[in-house]
């Protein structure tokens, strides 16, 4: 469980970071027009959505994991 987080921080960085060197043409218009807020605000929602799929995953994994190695 402990990797997954550490995983899921390490994408987050990467995503971050590759959107940190979006064109200044393209942040200048979002800026300029004040949509700047809403374009945050869906791109966080788009990857809270994304971590809770992705834990869900996890633990439906780690459930059938157990019942797989109790039956052993």
């Amino acid at each position: 469980m402990r990797t997954f987080w550490y995983r899921s921080l390490v994408i987050v960085l990467v995503l971050a970071s590759h959107s940190a060197q979006a064109s200044d043409s393209m942040e200048e218009y979002f800026y300029s027009s004040g949509k700047i807020k809403v374009v945050v605000a869906v791109a966080a929602v788009v990857m809270l959505g994304l971590l809770i799929a992705i834990a869900r995953v996890d633990q439906r994994v780690s459930k059938l994991e157990k019942k797989l190695n109790s039956e052993k």
